[in-house]
């Protein structure tokens, strides 16, 4: 069983800068792959990024080149640092953890998921 609890969410400007933490405790975190995910109102979950335990990494089309995700396994933690926010960044981010060493892009194929935590850009 692992824990999720994620951190960091807040509101910025358009152009601003957030970074998002995904504490885990519970199983073996390191053998996991780690994904984030989002949810605007009204619209389906999106596929944000996915990190796996040798740190290979994968990201939606909607955020390659402005989203960095990254983890720490000495300290059972996630990231994502996200630049260049826009107004359709606005959502509930959500981290999740997949009992794999295969990047997964399906919020089906997650297993655990973080409480979510809302990230606001103002135009």
């Amino acid at each position: 069983q692992v824990h999720l609890v994620n951190s960091g969410g807040g509101l910025v400007q358009a152009g601003g800068s957030l970074r998002l933490s995904c504490a885990a405790s519970g199983h073996i975190f390191n053998t996991y792959t780690m994904g984030w995910f989002r949810q605007a109102p009204g619209k389906e979950r999106e596929f944000v990024a996915a990190i796996n335990w040798s740190g290979s990494v994968y990201y939606g089309d909607s955020v390659k080149g402005r989203f960095t995700i990254s983890r720490d396994n000495a300290k059972n933690t996630g990231y994502l640092q996200m630049n260049t926010l826009k107004p359709e960044d606005t959502a509930v981010y959500y981290c999740t953890a997949a009992s794999t060493i295969v990047l997964v892009t399906g919020d089906y194929q997650y297993d655990y998921w973080g409480q979510g935590g809302q990230v606001t850009v103002s135009s």
